[in-house]
């Protein structure tokens, strides 16, 4: 077994970011982005931008009007490209928006993330009564991710 005697510090740096907003959670989406886009620009990182529509919280009647998918698919591309615009009017100059459509972890984990190839993924954290928990979504992402997960709070 390995003591701290046996080894020396080394670097450790990411190459690739991907930040997961929530449609639904501005507050905790806006902290994690913040983050995200502080170190994309400070470390001058390319910044993916993932949402996804969850199909699972839509109703049966919902699901089935064309009108009703279409008019939330606007909304996550419209709230996703401001989240894009934002970030280059921060000073990041690589960002790449991703949209998803299912369960957001298993989208995130399955397809995302094997495409993007982040090697650091940010997420926030939700207020639930008043206190900040670690959400499903940002607990399976950071239980199953291959790659090094951060919870911004």
């Amino acid at each position: 077994m390995l003591t701290e005697d046996d080894f020396d510090a080394e670097e450790m740096s990411y190459n690739r970011l991907l930040l997961a907003v929530d449609d639904d959670d501005d507050e905790s989406s806006r902290k994690a982005f913040n983050y995200a886009c502080t170190l994309a620009r400070t470390f001058d990182l390319p910044l993916g931008i993932v949402s996804v529509m969850e199909t699972g919280d839509m109703n049966i009647f919902q699901s089935l009007s064309p009108d009703v998918i279409k008019a939330r698919r606007d909304d996550i591309y419209h709230d996703l490209n401001t989240y894009v615009s934002k970030a280059k009017a921060f000073g990041v100059k690589e960002v790449k928006p991703m949209v998803g459509e299912g369960k957001p972890e298993r989208v995130i984990l399955e397809e995302i993330i094997p495409d993007f190839k982040p090697d650091l993924v940010l997420l926030g954290s939700h207020k639930h009564r008043g206190n900040l928990r670690i959400g499903h979504v940002a607990g399976e992402i950071m239980r199953e991710a291959k790659v090094s997960v951060i919870i911004v709070k």
